[in-house]
């Protein structure tokens, strides 16, 4: 129980982020009405992303120093867990989208960097696919990760600044500030952040026990 409390822990902000998500009482704003509860899914599911993806660009470098096949593994399987997010973070951001903008997708800059920035992933995927020896498998896709990690970031929190975006706080478009998220959401939103993540995390470490032991057994 002791070494599960983070799991517990992530289960519960979870359940209680999404009940209370839809529950209690939003700030009434002008376009976003009702859609703004969509903030305590869409954006955690980036977090929880990049957080991921974090965790893989670290275990792909150890990897390279240490030449072990496990920590090869832990970083594919980030990546693996760090995609689906960002699948969810677009899909509830399309669904937003919709209501906020009127389409699914407006070809917004931080839409169409959000899903280059995934690209580079699948990409990641693929290349693995690709390569049948493991320690090269291992060592051309850390030196992979090494590059399309800074790039995601760039493609996510950078280039979409420099434009204008329908996004809020990009291109002059005001960001949610204290105004926008006040005391009712901020308590429902940073404990979805982190459950999230958590909960992201221990998917992650569920698939990697599952390949590590299909690993032992070849």
């Amino acid at each position: 129980m002791k070494k599960n409390w983070w799991k517990i822990l992530g289960a519960l902000l979870v359940l209680y982020s999404t009940i209370a998500g839809l529950l209690m009482g939003v700030p009434r704003l002008p376009i976003l009405h009702e859609s703004i509860r969509n903030l305590y899914f869409h954006v955690p599911m980036w977090f929880a992303m990049i957080v991921l993806f974090s965790n893989s660009i670290y275990f792909g470098v150890k990897s390279l120093l240490s030449r072990s096949q496990y920590d090869d593994l832990k970083a594919v399987e980030s990546v693996n867990v760090g995609v689906v997010f960002g699948v969810l973070g677009l899909l509830t951001g399309m669904v937003w989208a919709k209501f906020a903008w009127g389409e699914f997708w407006s070809f917004d800059p931080k839409q169409n960097f959000s899903a280059i920035s995934l690209l580079l992933y699948f990409a990641y995927l693929i290349l693995r696919n690709a390569i049948d020896e493991e320690q090269k498998r291992a060592k051309i896709s850390a030196i992979y990760n090494i590059f399309a990690f800074p790039m995601m970031i760039v493609l996510i929190f950078v280039l979409p600044r420099l434009k204008d975006s329908l996004h809020p706080g990009n291109g002059g478009n005001p960001g949610f500030n204290m105004y926008d998220l006040d005391s009712r959401m901020r308590m429902v939103f940073y404990p979805a952040c982190l459950g999230w993540i958590l909960i992201g995390y221990w998917i992650y470490t569920i698939r990697f026990r599952i390949s590590s032991l299909t690993y032992k057994q070849q």
